[in-house]
């Protein structure tokens, strides 16, 4: 496969909206069927699919052109459902690069610098994964599979030798590290108000790190019970807050309410006439918890503004990071370079084993049969070893000299 012949189609929160980006998705379940049954109509060689959160990436080979018409072929071929609007939408965003513009494009995500924050290291991951789960549905092949490694390997250099992903800017990652190193006790009473995806992210942290006591409360109360039978904790509707009588030690509270959730009546209440000092964070847009409850109680307060500004400085100090990753990913497009001719050289010369074989097999079976079966069995020995000698040579001979011209050129 030639590298012109690689191309990636990327849609991403650069040029779109995340919930458009979402409507790409393919369900993991549909995927074998939809992308195999895909690839045939298109005339795809190899074809990878990477969805995450905030982006959706066609990684494929193909020796047709690559340009407006197979885009709109490609997009009603894959998505028949969707309406000529939504796919001119597309059309307009896709970002499209090809050649070695494309193995500079994935390098740059696996390293987390064409990312929505700057330093997530979680994009090796997904891109590890997407590669082995497009590899078990059969839709890789040869190049992809060169192309991957190669990226896995550089985005894991550049996370060892840079401090790109040092410092957490995520609030949730903050919010945690902030609340750990205040060395409470991991038998705390943790209230986790709200069970959307930021309480269940932090949830899982708190969790990880030892926290073990956990009352989980939401306006739905089957949500709820979701996440408080994963933290092996106990759930209430959000309107048992006002009659919860256990007390507590830590609010994590993020809904997505339009006032205070956590009222100086509320907080009284969950106090239960305890006087030490308690901890609220809230990460919640709006803020879940009233104003009045900092300034009159024992509380130290983590709000959601408090973290954006640890978050805005980490992203700051993440990118001065970008020059010396950017170093990294230009010696890794030089290498590549390097392995792809490599390769090509290793493919070229696959026959040249069955051909010396051949060779041998006509000149011992037919060019010299009669004289090689009038030799006695000593002589016939040492024919043997001198052909199988000269086999040998022929094989490894061509590969050494085709690379020294490769690396020469």
């Amino acid at each position: 496969m030639m590298l012109e012949h690689f191309h990636i189609l990327a849609f991403t929160h650069k040029k779109m909206d995340v919930t458009e980006v979402g409507k790409l998705h393919i369900e993991p379940d549909r995927q074998e069927v939809v992308l195999k049954e895909f690839k045939e109509k298109m005339q795809i060689d190899e074809l990878m699919f990477l969805s995450t959160c905030n982006r959706v990436e066609f990684l494929f080979c193909t020796q047709e052109q690559v340009d407006i018409q197979f885009i709109e072929a490609f997009f009603q071929t894959l998505y028949p459902h969707h309406q000529p609007q939504q796919i001119q939408q597309f059309m307009d965003a896709v970002e499209n690069y090809s050649g070695i513009h494309a193995i500079e494009h994935i390098l740059q995500v696996a390293s987390s610098i064409d990312s929505m924050i700057v330093g997530e290291r979680e994009i090796i991951t997904q891109v590890r994964n997407a590669f082995d789960a497009s590899k078990a549905m059969g839709l890789t092949g040869d190049f992809i599979r060169v192309v991957m490694r190669h990226t896995v390997e550089t985005a894991k250099r550049v996370y060892t030798e840079t401090s790109i992903a040092n410092k957490p800017v995520s609030v949730v990652a903050l919010a945690y590290h902030t609340l750990r190193d205040m060395n409470i006790s991991l038998d705390a009473r943790v209230l986790m108000i709200g069970a959307g995806m930021t309480n269940s992210n932090m949830a899982k942290f708190l969790r990880k790190h030892g926290f073990k006591n956990f009352t989980v409360f939401n306006r739905t109360l089957s949500k709820a019970e979701t996440l408080a039978a994963d933290l092996k904790g106990v759930a209430f509707p959000l309107e048992s807050l006002t009659t919860f009588d256990k007390g507590f030690d830590i609010i994590i509270t993020c809904t997505g309410s339009e006032q205070a959730i956590i009222t100086p009546a509320i907080y009284t209440n969950l106090l239960q006439g305890e006087t030490t000092r308690k901890v609220v964070i809230d990460i919640a847009i709006p803020h879940d918890l009233d104003a009045e409850i900092v300034s009159s109680n024992n509380v130290t307060h983590i709000s959601i503004d408090y973290l954006q500004k640890i978050s805005d400085k980490n992203l700051q100090e993440r990118s001065k990071e970008i020059v010396h990753v950017e170093q990294i990913l230009s010696e890794a497009i030089e290498t590549f370079l390097h392995i792809h001719k490599m390769r090509k050289v290793e493919i070229a010369m696959r026959e040249v084993p069955n051909m010396v074989k051949d060779i041998r097999s006509a000149a011992v079976n037919e060019v010299f049969k009669r004289e090689i079966q009038s030799l006695d069995e000593e002589s016939r020995e040492v024919l043997e070893k001198i052909i199988g000698y000269m086999e040998k040579k022929y094989m490894s001979m061509p590969m050494k000299l085709a690379k020294e011209i490769m690396l020469n050129s």
